[in-house]
């Protein structure tokens, strides 16, 4: 989590910092990123980056929430109430539109191919219907497959259009 410091700078300091993280974890994986070209695009000084975050991974998992959030902008969210699986095939299509050609589309490809496996795993909630949360389960793993292998987008997405109608008959 950034820091209050980052968290109260002026808009325009904050948008340049992130522009910063942006450009820097899009073009290198966070093992390669560098503090020093960070601070250098924000014309920042070094010592401010570490009154705004705790570390590399820090700032990049700020960034990455940033991203997720202005990515599923206009993206159904799973579904309350029964299993209903054209919401989440719908969630999954609408997730791989926005995030196409979006000025986040190198960082989350560079994030499923080079740098999830260096961040903590994200809790997965307990309460979900086992259905829901086997949707939730192939719904990434269909976003990252695509977005890895962009050529497969079709023959993916038919495959976890067949699993969610397989998901809904068992249920």
């Amino acid at each position: 989590m950034p820091t209050a410091t980052f968290d109260h700078l002026n808009p325009e300091k904050k948008a340049r910092v992130m522009a910063a993280l942006l450009q820097e974890f899009s073009a290198h994986s966070l093992a390669d990123a560098q503090v020093a070209r960070i601070v250098t695009a924000a014309d920042i000084a070094r010592g401010a980056f570490y009154k705004y975050f705790a570390d590399l991974t820090d700032a990049y998992q700020t960034l990455y929430r940033a991203a997720m959030t202005a990515v599923h902008q206009g993206v159904p969210t799973a579904p309350q109430g029964p299993f209903d699986p054209q919401r989440y095939y719908q969630a999954v299509t609408a997730f791989l539109t926005h995030f196409t050609g979006s000025q986040y589309d190198e960082l989350i490809r560079r994030h499923y191919g080079e740098n999830e496996s260096l961040l903590p795993a994200r809790s997965v909630p307990t309460d979900l219907p086992a259905a829901d949360w086997a949707a939730m389960t192939l719904s990434h793993a269909t976003i990252k497959a695509v977005m890895l292998r962009p050529q497969t987008q079709a023959a993916e997405l038919a495959r976890f259009q067949q699993a969610l109608r397989l998901l809904a008959k068992g249920e």
